[in-house]
């Protein structure tokens, strides 16, 4: 798991619990990461004798926060047995890629000392470690790192000057740890160039009065050329790095505040994840449309994948609550992205690089012998229905024509074709949780929102010939689920019927996609006595500790009986109570799980996929774009019902 995430749409850094970084994608968020897995950037101390890294000295009380109102770290560190206390301020500048911290070192002790502050880097640029180099630049007084055309370059301030040592060595080869080894001593060997598995270590002195405070400045810079890289450098010296984390400030701080909210009788921590939540959702945002379920790249380390993909499930509710806050360029963005990816047949895949590739994936092309289609059909439709959202909110009639024949026609004919003859129901895809192969209530529901969305989306164009076709097929699907899905047992609604080998089953499982399927894609209204018996049912069912479980028995990071509560599964249900709130106080329930997820949250506003179900700490993958995407989309559901019930008006001024 990371800690927090950084970005500008092009560079993104992630730092871990211990303050460190530890993911640097760069061109593309999401795609090459030139530090993951087992890769880190160490922060060490030399003080009175004694060397200590800030990961690998448990004395260090280390809290890794940030700022509710930009995108930018608040980091404490402090170490009372060395009597010195470090704060972090980090941003990526909005403007370029340049990476800056502003570090200060305060002294503890009642008498001046000499601190020396070194920071390492380790890179395997392009994802594969062996011909990297990293050289130091003696006209810039700098590092610099790179393969081919991607060049990373280390700097710094102090004083007027910079770092005053360093060395540049080989790690993880011919029986080298790496430079941070070098710097255990305090000295740096200065060793300027090194070929292979490479890494570098600089150092910077300072002199610190009893009881007072210096700062330092630390950046990296991402370019495609060393000549490019070099101009940053410049630009980052001739501007000041405090300038850069100004003006980062003042540009997330204008973000925010576009529209103005009145959040009536939320928590400060609730109203802080919001915005946190806005602006991670917003990081992991790739400038040319992709936007990935999460930078998250620990996986590497153990030889697994990670989720840096655009999932179009992940990304379609991401997009949805970017432009609920009008940021329709990045939504745009993201639909272009879809259309350009969109199969020849009309439907999606399941999952793509940000450089809209194909990503890995385990759906087979073969099942009981015979081809099928490796995808979600969900995620199709998920695109469908939330143009149609885009366009509520931004009324650009150009921009869905446009995309009308390439993508929203295309799709939705593929929909509306792709139906089991016998029952009218979708035919069978993967689940949303991506385990299962059949028809499930969830896909099915889904399928009805992207028709009926495209429908309205043709009748806005005056294809009226389309819309009745996407509508009619629309009410057939509703009707079958209905028909075929719908089941007197508890919890209402049949997960996925599956046919396999010539024989079909019926999968009883209480989920609650299911029926929040049937709810959020207008399929059932939030009243209607089926919908309401089975979401108590299934909520009572799967309640942990404030928190909802994906489905009974989920085995999914289960560490002991209990399955483990997710954060999206748990705003679902405060979606639906707000939905079927009829005055404020059907609304306390819902403050309450606004409060529980702060609560959850690790100190930066981070959210997790899930959280284990005894204890409730954080697993999997941290941050999930979809948990933080959750967040604000109820949050904003609340504030739209606040207006629709006259409590507060005006509580949410986007369009």
């Amino acid at each position: 798991m990371r800690s927090l995430v950084l970005s500008n749409g092009s560079l993104l850094i992630t730092l871990d619990n211990r303050g460190e970084v530890r993911d640097v994608y760069f061109p593309y968020v999401g795609l090459e990461n030139h530090a993951g897995g087992a890769l880190r950037h160490r922060i060490g101390v030399f003080v009175d004798g004694s060397f200590s890294w800030l990961s690998e000295d448990a004395r260090w009380q280390i809290r890794v926060g940030s700022s509710s109102d930009s995108l930018e770290s608040r980091i404490e560190a402090r170490n009372d047995a060395l009597g010195l206390s470090l704060t972090f301020t980090d941003a990526v500048y909005n403007e370029r890629d340049i990476f800056v911290r502003a570090v200060q070192v305060t002294n503890h002790r009642d008498h001046a000392r000499t601190v020396k502050l070194f920071f390492g880097q380790e890179f395997q640029i392009g994802h594969a470690g062996g011909g990297d180099t990293a050289y130091f630049e003696p006209q810039t007084h700098s590092i610099i790192h790179y393969k081919d055309q991607r060049v990373f370059l280390i700097n710094g301030a102090l004083d007027g000057g910079s770092f005053s040592d360093y060395a540049v060595g080989l790690f993880g080869m011919e029986g080298k740890d790496g430079t941070f080894r070098d710097a255990e001593d305090g000295v740096l060997s200065k060793n300027p160039i090194e070929h292979g598995s490479v890494d570098s270590s600089i150092g910077f002195t300072l002199d610190v009065a009893a009881e007072e405070s210096r700062e330092l400045h630390y950046w990296l810079a991402a370019a495609t050329s060393i000549d490019d890289a070099l101009a940053l450098n410049a630009y980052a010296a001739q501007k000041t790095p405090a300038h850069l984390l100004r003006t980062t400030a003042d540009y997330w701080r204008a973000w925010l505040s576009r529209y103005p909210w009145s959040f009536y009788k939320l928590s400060e921590d609730a109203v802080a994840l919001f915005k946190k939540s806005l602006m991670f959702v917003r990081a992991h945002a790739d400038e040319r449309g992709g936007i990935i379920a999460s930078a998250d790249g620990e996986a590497l380390e153990y030889g697994k994948d990670t989720y840096a993909y655009v999932w179009p499930r992940d990304a379609s509710f991401s997009v949805l609550a970017l432009e609920r806050v009008g940021d329709a360029n990045v939504a745009e963005r993201y639909f272009e992205f879809c259309s350009q990816v969109l199969s020849k047949g009309g439907y999606l895949m399941h999952k793509y690089l940000p450089d809209r590739s194909l990503g890995s994936s385990w759906h087979p092309w073969i099942r009981d012998g015979e081809m099928q289609l490796p995808i979600q059909e969900d995620e199709t439709a998920l695109v469908i229905w939330s143009i149609a959202e885009h366009y509520r909110h931004n009324r650009d009639l150009e921009f869905i024509e446009k995309l009308f024949n390439p993508l929203i026609g295309a799709a939705a004919d593929f929909l509306m074709q792709y139906r089991d003859s016998g029952t009218g129901l979708p035919h069978a895809s993967y689940d949303l949780w991506e385990e299962k192969h059949g028809i499930t209530t969830f896909s099915s529901a889904a399928v009805y929102g992207g028709l009926c969305a495209a429908s309205e989306l043709a009748s806005v164009l005056g294809k009226e010939d389309q819309a009745g076709r996407y509508s009619a097929a629309a009410k057939e699907i509703k009707d079958a689920i209905i028909a075929h899905l719908a089941t007197d047992e508890p919890g209402g609604w049949v997960k996925l019927i599956e046919t396999f080998e010539n024989k079909t089953t019926y999968d009883r499982t209480i989920d609650i996609s299911s029926v929040y399927g049937l709810f959020i894609f207008g399929v059932l209204e939030p009243d209607d006595p089926r919908l309401v018996k089975a979401f108590d049912e299934i909520s009572n069912r799967l309640s942990r500790d404030g928190g909802i479980a994906r489905y009974d028995g989920d085995p999914y990071f289960r560490r002991g009986r209990a399955s483990n509560p997710w954060f999206v599964t748990t705003l679902w249900r405060a979606q639906y109570l707000i939905a079927r709130a009829k005055n404020d106080a059907d609304l306390d329930p819902v403050r309450d799980v606004f409060d529980w997820v702060p609560r959850h949250a690790q100190p930066s506003g981070t959210l997790s996929e899930q959280l284990y179900a005894e204890g409730l700490e954080q697993c999997s993958v941290a941050p999930l774009t979809w948990s933080h995407a959750a967040y604000v989309n109820a949050v904003l559901d609340y504030l739209d019902k606040l207006d629709a019930l006259g409590i507060c008006a005006k509580s949410n001024t986007a369009p």
